[in-house]
């Protein structure tokens, strides 16, 4: 009988594991080069770390306004093409939730936290967050896109936090 509960209390686990709409990530990694977009200097890589049920996210920023501040959010699609970025869709959104606050369970999966550039227009940024997965599955971030905005993210404004134009888009590979 002993043998039993214990092989159920695995399968359990097993079960509540993938039930778990991220399931916990073991390590993948996927990263984006930013390059610029309407007609801005702005470039730069962010990298994306699966680590348990958080994503560390990354990035080294230069090309941005000085003392400045920007949204930054995973979009939708993957494609950076259009002069302006507006080829890669609204913000990543699987759950159809309203823009919020990053770390809030209100907010779109692709909401992240402002980028602050320092006096020389560079910023280097590190944040753990939740609500997306590194792969390609329904809550991945592999295929789709990550920008920079050239305002900050005002956290409330719908649908996008009134962040303004694209600056820099990167496809996440």
């Amino acid at each position: 009988m002993k043998h039993v509960v214990t092989i159920l209390g695995i399968s359990m686990v097993g079960l509540l594991t993938a039930c778990h709409p991220s399931g916990g990530g073991t390590g993948q990694k996927a990263s984006a080069i930013l390059e610029s977009r309407s007609g801005s200097n702005t470039k730069g890589e962010v990298n994306f770390v699966w680590q348990g049920n958080d994503v560390l996210v990354s990035a080294k920023v230069s090309g941005l306004k000085p003392n400045s501040e920007h949204g930054f959010h995973v979009h939708e699609k993957g494609d950076c093409s259009a002069p302006d970025a507006m080829s890669a869709a609204g913000h990543f959104n699987p759950d159809g939730k309203a823009h919020g606050l990053p770390g809030s369970t209100h907010r779109h999966a692709g909401d992240m936290p402002n980028i602050k550039a320092d006096a020389n227009g560079n910023a280097t940024y590190s944040a753990k967050l939740t609500g997306f997965t590194v792969n390609a599955g329904p809550a991945g971030i592999v295929g789709r896109s990550v920008v920079v905005h050239r305002d900050p993210d005002d956290y409330k404004s719908q649908p996008a936090g009134n962040s303004g134009p694209r600056i820099a888009c990167g496809l996440i590979k």
